[in-house]
């Protein structure tokens, strides 16, 4: 029996050390292994006259996705990308002479940001600029697809297709109600007339404050939908809002009769034509090479392209949290520890911080921009791009830069801090829950939950809500160059588009990711001799099993189901409120822009 146990415990421990050797590859590098074999099968190459296929349903984010291990050793990587590996995928495959045409697929409707596509938008230009052809083929077309497609030559809808033309919408889920019914009260301090990232709480709708400020933002981001296909189709720049106001949903005989396709045909016909194109026999297969695989064999040919000057892409993606944070957060003490590394190292010569956050916790916040500061105090300039979002803490990390960067249709600002202080007493009681406590001072239960805060506790977290939101003037004051009373006129919790943020002087110029880059070249006087680099690393092995076996997601097709998940979520950012002080600066509820 001795023995047995033995055997047992060497084979348990000679698969964890296994592991443990494992786990110090690189998973990326693992990718590229694999991809390599995938390449010299001709995978990821194209051949000559072939089509570069672009699945609008991609999921596109803004660091590069760590691929499941299961996923990997089957080969099959998820339809996750991040931005630049597709927008450097697409303006490489301009300059390829085996890629003929680009071909947008919408079968699977697109969940991106509009910052996001925009961007995509900018390098599907860059695309055409170089002479060749764009094809879209869709059955549902959201308007996120027609973002896209509005730049093809030609735009193919299925015959029983249709294309929604109806406007963008945002809908606001709202607890008050419940949290009555059930007895969970709930006390909210906050600074900013349209700070409303506690109306969720505290109200059944939207406050006429909230209301204006989403009603600006939808106009700014609908406008430059309307400009941008407008400028591509040849139509009149007031159809989308006649379609929008009298239509919504468009069959496809009066999309193709209003220009918005130019022609109805089935999957099979646009194939046939596909191959006509690339002179390919009707019995042979397409020429084609799927963008994943194309940016992979991208990625393959950078191996061993070195340079002792590196820019340093820091991507600040999810909500803004004390600690450590998790692959869908920035910890405040992971991210700095990051930027203290990237100031240390000597190879490092420009940061671009790449900020897709509503914000979150004030102290987690300034000790990420701490580090900023003293990256820039080592004369390496910090250049900030804003993606889809960079609220509240997110622009509050954003001010210790050299220049910012926003998509007109960034949401930005929010310049504003709350705090949301809940309890539980009265359904504690309706339930025989009773509490009581001994203290040896009259604030000692300051942080208990478990009745409501009195009025001398109300005003401690109320004078903490308006020190951090005098210390947010301040950082913006000093950082754009604006007196405080500019400042508070701009502030008080509002959000902006990126185009509006601009003019009132909280964004310095309009451009993505990679006009921040090659800004950030440009400042750091490098000429050709760079290397771009991006940070944090993808997720370990060990984070990988974890999230496999304990991190399944449900996948919501149905409206019931989305609204449950719309309801997790918020749960979910309620629990990650994690500020010591319970300060936030944290943008309005986050709109579902629809």
């Amino acid at each position: 029996m001795k023995d047995f146990f033995k055997q047992v415990f060497s084979s348990c421990l000679g698969t964890l050390i296994a592991l443990s050797l494992l786990s110090t590859l690189s998973l990326s590098a693992f990718i590229a292994l694999i991809a390599l074999f995938s390449a010299q099968e001709g995978g990821g190459r194209p051949k000559e006259n072939s089509i570069l296929i672009f699945n609008m349903g991609t999921i596109i984010q803004d660091r590069d996705p760590s691929s499941s291990i299961g996923n990997v050793i089957a080969g099959d990587f998820p339809e996750t990308l991040s931005l630049r590996d597709v927008t450097e995928s697409i303006r490489a495959a301009a300059e390829d002479d085996k890629i003929t045409g680009l071909f947008l697929d919408g079968r699977q409707n697109s969940l991106n940001g509009y910052a996001t596509l925009r961007e995509v938008r900018q390098a599907l230009q860059d695309f055409k600029a170089a002479g060749k052809k764009i094809y879209a083929y869709d059955v549902e077309m959201t308007e996120r697809e027609y973002y896209l497609s509005s730049l093809a030559d030609e735009i193919w809808l299925n015959p029983l297709g249709v294309v929604e033309m109806n406007g963008l919408g945002s809908e606001q889920l709202f607890f008050k109600g419940a949290l009555d019914q059930y007895g969970i009260g709930v006390q909210v301090v906050r600074v900013g007339d349209y700070k409303s990232a506690v109306e969720p709480f505290t109200q059944e709708e939207f406050s006429p404050e909230n209301r204006q400020q989403t009603e600006a933002l939808l106009s700014d981001l609908w406008t430059d939908f309307k400009d941008m296909v407008a400028g591509d189709r040849p139509f009149a720049a007031t159809l989308p809002q006649s379609l929008a106001d009298t239509q919504g949903i468009l069959l496809p005989e009066v999309a193709q009769r209003e220009q918005l396709v130019t022609r109805l045909a089935y999957f099979d016909e646009i194939l046939a034509e596909l191959k006509t194109f690339t002179g390919t026999e009707l019995d042979e297969d397409l020429p084609q090479v799927d963008l994943a695989d194309y940016s992979l064999e991208q990625d393959l040919a950078q191996i061993g392209v070195t340079s002792e000057n590196a820019v340093a892409v820091v991507y600040a993606e999810g909500n803004i949290v004390g600690g450590e944070g998790t692959p869908d957060t920035i910890g405040g003490d992971s991210l700095s520890r990051q930027l203290r590394e990237l100031r240390q190292d000597p190879e490092v010569k420009a940061v671009v911080l790449r900020i897709n956050s509503p914000g979150g916790s004030a102290i987690a916040s300034e000790i990420i921009l701490r580090e900023l500061k003293l990256i820039r105090e080592a004369d390496k300039p910090v250049i900030v791009s804003m993606g889809d979002l960079a609220a509240s803490g997110g622009y509050w990390i954003a001010t210790e830069s050299d220049r910012i960067f926003a998509q007109p249709n960034t949401i930005t600002g929010s310049i504003g801090v709350f705090g949301i202080l809940p309890n539980i007493q009265t359904i504690g009681n309706n339930n025989g829950l009773t509490w009581d406590s001994v203290q040896t001072g009259e604030l000692a239960n300051l942080g208990t939950a478990s009745r409501p805060k009195t009025e001398a506790e109300m005003a401690i977290f109320q004078n903490f809500v308006n020190d951090i939101y005098g210390k947010f003037l301040d950082r913006v004051s000093m950082a754009r160059g604006l007196t405080e009373a500019e400042v508070r006129q701009i502030a008080q919790g509002r959000v902006w588009s990126g185009e509006d943020a601009q003019a009132i002087r909280l964004v310095d110029e309009l451009g993505g990711l990679s006009a921040a880059i090659a800004y950030a070249v440009d400042t750091a006087e490098l000429g050709e001799d760079f290397t771009v680099k991006e940070y944090p690393r993808p997720q370990t092995w060990e984070e990988e099993i974890f999230s496999n076996l304990f991190g399944a997601e449900i996948e919501a097709t149905d409206p019931l189901s989305q609204e449950w998940l719309r309801l997790q979520a918020s749960i979910k950012l309620w629990r990650s409120l994690n500020d010591p002080k319970q300060v936030y600066a944290l943008m309005p509820w986050q709109p579902q822009i629809d």
